[in-house]
């Protein structure tokens, strides 16, 4: 898939904002401690990318109705749906300066997933978590994500990589009181 950058400004996936808060103490404070001992930002994007998808709960599969959406809360928490351990895995690569955009795909509703930029080249990943039937692992060869969309059922990959939450996505986590509320609201296409 061709994958097309919001903006051709690649210190656009750098940056930190309200969501990918990745100058927070606490966020830096995981990713030093993932830093520690990596022999590189290869090294490193895979240990944050396995912290994410198996420390931070997602919380249908564990059942915490609380909803988070700001980078440091997924972390003090342990807890989050895709969109917010994607907004985790982001602030914790960018904290190490390693471009990583947002990026979408349209399943029974919207999917979150994060790609790193590694050789001049956009890798997705899925940071979701895994459990029977999922199995996404970090790979720069060829991607490894929790699902692939189905076209019998109109599913797709969205192409463009975001610099930020998509509206839609945010809105419905800032809007929801509870987990059970916004899986009421989750949008169903971008």
């Amino acid at each position: 898939m061709q994958m097309i950058q919001q903006t051709a400004d690649l210190s656009a996936y750098l940056a930190a904002d309200e969501v990918i808060d990745h100058h927070h103490p606490l966020v830096r404070e995981v990713a030093a401690r993932l830093a520690n001992g990596v022999a590189d930002s290869y090294d490193y994007a895979r240990a944050a990318f396995e912290f994410v998808r198996d420390a931070i709960a997602h919380s249908q599969d564990s059942g915490d109705l609380r909803v988070t959406w700001r980078a440091s809360d997924v972390l003090e928490q342990g807890t989050g749906i895709c969109y917010a351990k994607a907004h985790a895995l982001t602030a914790l690569l960018r904290a190490e300066d390693i471009p990583t955009a947002l990026c979408y795909q349209k399943l029974d509703v919207v999917h979150g997933l994060v790609a790193v930029r590694f050789n001049g080249a956009w890798h997705r990943q899925d940071p979701r978590g895994n459990k029977p039937g999922v199995d996404a692992q970090f790979s720069l060869d060829g991607e490894r994500l929790a699902f692939l969309p189905d076209l019998e059922f109109n599913e797709l990959d969205y192409p463009v990589l975001y610099a930020e939450p998509h509206p839609s996505v945010l809105s419905a986590l800032k809007a929801a009181p509870d987990r059970p509320h916004l899986w009421k609201t989750l949008p169903p296409a971008l």
